[in-house]
């Protein structure tokens, strides 16, 4: 029986494809709109797959960071860019963060879980300094406490590995069988929970493709079925 949900945050609780439209737009603007969201998912890909070199020393966070986004252009055949528009492409890109805010059906579903006395969490991959800004910005503490809020660097491991599930339920108060995750990326999110045993919730609402029968235990599609989902469990 699922009591608490712990929610990841980028792409999950806001849609971060928007930011990344814009950054691109303003720097590589020959990216055609049929290629953004393709665009999107590469970059998504080389973020999560060399953020743990970032964690281990072997690469600079800015490295990383201009990294995946040239990558992610190579990958669809554009030119080559420089690390410095890469760069330029991270700065612009943080400056379109300012402007995130919460999906409306992922505020109703917030509202909905605090009326029903919820216990809520989060647990998000990334440099401190910088989720934790996202985090402000979202004003998550309104629905969250903040000693509920689970940085990846500031912890010393990182999703999926199920150490930072583990300390999140130490951590948030929380029984591994009776806590559900919700989170976007199927290997980070829903692997990485049901590696510490918990239930998770796959929210593919960019329609992923993977190459085995999904392990989750719960998928949705969109973000309007997110609430009707929470009001299922907690009738």
């Amino acid at each position: 029986m699922i009591k608490s949900v712990v929610f990841d945050v980028d792409d999950t609780m806001y849609d971060q494809q928007q930011p990344f439209r814009n950054a691109v737009k303003r720097v590589v603007p020959l990216v055609s709109d049929e290629d953004m969201h393709p665009l999107y998912i590469r970059f998504r890909h080389h973020s999560d797959e060399n953020f743990p070199k970032v964690m281990a020393g072997e690469w600079t966070l800015e490295y990383m960071r201009a990294h995946r986004i040239s990558q992610s252009l190579k990958d669809l055949d554009y030119p080559h860019i420089t690390e410095e528009e890469g760069l330029l492409f991270q700065k612009i890109y943080e400056e379109e963060l300012d402007n995130i805010c919460l999906h409306e059906e992922v505020k109703k579903t917030l509202d909905f879980l605090k009326e029903k006395n919820v216990p809520l969490g989060i647990i998000t991959n990334g440099p401190t300094d910088h989720q934790t800004k996202k985090l402000k910005q979202l004003q998550l503490n309104n629905w969250i406490p903040s000693h509920n809020m689970l940085v990846s660097q500031a912890t010393g491991f990182q999703k999926p590995e199920k150490e930072i599930f583990q300390l999140a339920e130490k951590e948030f108060y929380m029984l591994p069988g009776e806590t559900l995750y919700v989170g976007d990326n199927y290997d980070n999110d829903v692997l990485g929970a049901k590696s510490a045993d918990w239930q998770a919730l796959w929210f593919n609402h960019r329609e992923r493709k993977i190459d085995q029968t999904p392990i989750c235990d719960i998928e949705i599609s969109s973000f309007d079925q997110l609430l009707e989902t929470m009001k299922t469990i907690f009738a």
